[in-house]
């Protein structure tokens, strides 16, 4: 069952002129993990490489495709986690980098610290090396669009987010059987200037434990925190569900609970993993025995060879 790897681009409704890139997207970060893992490489080496993929891919909205804040201006959070240790690394509004991913994994790896944001992690950054790119090369015409979209005091920002490809995540679990997960966004669109949603806190963010799982999510930020959607799911699993059945249980309490939407990606130590959503599409993408599983819409799995 070992290795795996599992891909998700965010939950909502994904536009038509969108669906087949968003798709074609998440199978190439997941192609890209499974390469690292199927050489004996380390669940982590594989998380942050397929969230790495997907930010640098202009069709998500992380790294290169993040919406913008209310005054127009790119700010990323990012997660990472390791099962093995529960060490953990995040940056929180972090600008002028083009892969925030790798920077938390720094944060895990180079401080004592689990956390660090704006101008803090941007300081970071130089000190270790990262290079700063220019604010306008994160940018994309689709996020400025949307931004001047969403600038109409009628607008709904929490309902347009649903309606487009968001947070970007990746959970694995490598040979030795440990696992990690890796989450990276751009935010809420037309957001505050400072607002933190899930994505850079633990438990929210995502969760990884090898005596559990690993778990990333995709939706309204604010309403994954209320429930600390992840840890949920863990702990649904730690009464002996499987991944399936605890992501549905976690996606359900919050959607009756605080009518929120998403969805999560989800796997065990032994190599049984899920993608579930309760909103009506999410792209996802899981590579395991040489097989690529892969889709949008509830109940599809389509297979190929990786």
């Amino acid at each position: 069952m070992l290795p795996v790897v599992v891909v998700h681009g965010g939950a909502g409704h994904v536009p038509k002129d969108r669906a087949e890139i968003s798709c074609v997207g998440v199978k190439e970060a997941t192609k890209g993990a499974y390469v690292i893992l199927r050489s004996g490489g380390s669940a982590m080496d594989a998380v942050v490489e397929a969230v790495t993929i997907l930010e640098n891919n202009p069709a998500y909205n992380a790294g290169r495709g993040s919406v913008l804040n209310v005054k127009g201006e790119v700010e990323m959070d990012a997660l990472v986690m390791d099962g093995r240790t529960l060490g953990s690394g995040a940056v929180s509004a972090v600008r002028r980098v083009a892969n925030p991913i790798q920077l938390a994994r720094l944060v895990m790896e180079k401080t004592s610290h689990l956390c660090l944001t704006a101008e803090g992690a941007s300081k970071f950054a130089r000190a270790m090396g990262v290079p700063e790119v220019p604010e306008e090369s994160l940018i994309t015409d689709y996020a400025t669009m949307r931004w001047k979209k969403n600038l109409n005091p009628d607008a709904n920002p929490v309902k347009c987010q649903m309606g487009e490809m968001g947070t970007v995540g990746a959970v694995a679990v490598d040979k030795e059987g440990n696992v990690a997960c890796a989450t990276s966004t751009g935010g809420m669109i037309n957001k505050m200037e400072g607002r933190v949603g899930d994505t850079p806190c633990i438990g929210c963010g995502g969760y990884a434990d090898n005596q559990i799982g690993a778990v990333s999510p995709t939706g309204h930020g604010e309403t994954i925190m209320k429930v600390t959607l992840p840890r949920l799911i863990l702990f649904h699993m730690e009464q002996g569900k499987g991944p399936k059945e605890a992501s549905d249980m976690g996606l359900a309490y919050m959607k009756e609970r605080v009518s929120g939407l998403g969805g999560v990606i989800t796997v065990d130590p032994t190599g049984q993993w899920a993608a579930r959503f309760n909103s009506l599409q999410m792209s996802w993408a899981a590579a395991q025995q040489d097989q690529l599983h892969y889709g949008l819409y509830h109940g599809e799995d389509f297979t190929e060879p990786v």
